[in-house]
C-alpha cells in the first residue's frame, strides 16, 4: 500500500482515486480554495457531486487548510488542478514535497514567454519548487484520452504517463495500473505534452461542424458534417506533428494515444466542442462564451497562448507564415473574436517538413 495525496478535488483528480483505490492505496484528497463545497459534500454523503458517484472509503477528504496533514507521509503527490492553477499548485507543493517523492500532474497546456517561446505545464509546475528540492523529486504527467466520468465508471481507459525518469514512470504506472486503467509510459515529455495542449485547441474547432448544421437549419438531417470534422482532424494532426518536431519531441508520438487518441476523444464532446458549435452556428466567440455562462475552457486558453505565440515565432524565423494555418485561424476566431471563415485552400498542401528551432525547443524542454 502506498500513501498518495491528491491536490485538487475536481472531477479528474477525484476520478483517479478509482484505480488507485482498487489497488488498495491510502488516498488523501485535498480540495483547493475552489473545492470547499465538493469536500463538504464528500464528507457529508461520500458522493463526489461532479462525478455523481460515491468515492471509495479509502479516500479521505481534506480541506485546503488541512493540506499539511494530508501530505504527511505521502510517497506520491498528484497535482489535480487544471491548467489555470498550475503555478499556484507548484507554490503549494513547494512546502509539501520531500526528497524522493513522485509527482504526477493532470493539467494540459502551455504558457508563452514574451518572445513566443512555449513552456510546458509540468515544467511550470516544477519551477515553483526550489531547485535543490526540485532535483530530488521525480516529475511526471498524464496524457492520452481520458474522460473523468468514464474513469470513475471504470470504463476501459488507456493513458500515457510521461516524464524524464523511466524508473519513476514504472513506479507510478504500477501504482495506477489496473485491469481496466491501462498505462503506457514515455520519456518523450515534450511530445506527449505538446499533444495534450494542442488537442484542446483543435477540439474546439471540430465543434464548428455541428454548429454549421444548426445555422443551416439541418441539425436533424441524416447527412451530418463528418467530412468537415475529418478534414479538420487531419489538418490538426499535421500541425500537432509539426509543433512536436519544432519543440524537440519525437515525431512518432502524435500518432499514438497522446496525440490522435486524445484528439479524437476531445473532439467528441465537452465544453470546448460546445463553444465551437455555437461559433459554427454564427456567433462570435465572445457571445458563445457568454452563452455558456463564462465557463472555463482550456481549449480557448490554449488557442490564446499557442496561437498568440505563432506571430512571434514567425518574426524570429522559426516558422514560416504559412505554417499552422488552422491554429492561426482558430486564434483569429477565438483570440481576436472574428467571424469563422475556414481557410480550406491553405490546408494540406503547405510545406510540413520539420524545421529546427533551438531557441523554441530550449524554451519547451528546460526545467529551471
Amino acid at each position: 500500500m502506498t500513501t498518495i495525496a491528491i491536490l485538487g478535488a475536481g472531477v479528474m483528480g477525484s476520478a483517479l482515486t478509482f484505480p488507485l483505490a482498487d489497488n488498495g492505496h491510502d488516498l488523501r484528497l485535498v480540495g483547493t480554495h475552489l473545492d470547499r463545497q465538493i469536500i463538504d459534500a464528500i464528507r457529508a454523503t461520500g458522493v463526489h457531486p461532479g462525478l455523481g458517484r460515491a468515492l471509495h472509503t479509502r479516500v479521505r477528504p481534506y480541506q485546503l487548510e488541512e493540506v499539511e496533514a494530508a501530505f504527511d507521509g505521502a510517497e506520491i503527490a498528484v497535482s489535480g488542478v487544471n491548467s489555470f492553477g498550475v503555478a499556484w499548485a507548484g507554490q503549494r507543493l513547494a512546502s509539501l514535497l520531500t526528497p524522493g517523492m513522485l509527482v504526477i500532474a493532470i493539467a494540459k497546456g502551455m504558457v508563452a514567454r514574451d518572445n513566443g517561446d512555449l513552456r510546458l505545464l509540468p515544467r511550470v509546475l516544477a519551477e515553483q519548487v526550489p531547485p535543490e528540492l526540485r532535483s530530488r523529486v521525480s516529475w511526471a504527467a498524464i496524457g492520452g484520452p481520458s474522460i473523468a466520468g468514464e474513469v470513475a465508471a471504470r470504463r476501459e481507459t488507456c493513458v500515457v504517463f510521461t516524464g524524464d525518469d523511466q524508473a519513476a514512470l514504472d513506479r507510478l504506472a504500477a501504482a495506477f495500473r489496473t485491469s481496466w486503467y491501462h498505462v503506457w509510459t514515455s520519456t518523450d515529455l515534450v511530445g506527449v505534452e505538446v499533444c495534450a495542449a494542442m488537442k484542446n485547441c483543435y477540439g474546439l474547432g471540430v465543434g464548428f461542424a455541428e454548429g454549421i448544421l444548426d445555422r443551416l437549419g439541418e441539425d436533424g438531417s441524416p447527412d451530418r458534417n463528418h467530412n468537415y470534422e475529418a478534414a479538420l482532424f487531419a489538418q490538426a494532426m499535421r500541425e500537432i506533428v509539426q509543433m512536436v518536431r519544432l519543440l524537440g519531441g519525437q515525431p512518432e508520438t502524435p500518432w499514438g494515444l497522446a496525440g490522435a487518441g486524445d484528439l479524437f476523444v476531445t473532439s467528441t464532446g465537452g465544453r470546448n466542442v460546445r463553444a465551437g458549435r455555437l461559433v459554427g452556428g454564427g456567433l462570435r466567440f465572445s457571445d458563445a462564451r457568454a452563452r455558456l455562462g463564462g465557463i472555463t475552457m482550456e481549449g480557448a486558453a490554449a488557442i490564446q497562448v499557442i496561437g498568440g505565440a505563432l506571430p512571434k515565432l514567425t518574426e524570429r524565423g522559426l516558422i514560416a507564415p504559412e505554417d499552422f494555418p488552422l491554429l492561426r485561424h482558430l486564434h483569429t476566431v477565438v483570440g481576436r473574436d472574428q467571424p469563422l471563415r475556414m481557410p480550406w485552400s491553405v490546408f494540406f498542401d503547405s510545406d510540413a517538413r520539420p524545421r529546427t528551432a533551438p531557441s523554441a525547443a530550449a524554451g519547451a524542454d528546460e526545467q529551471g
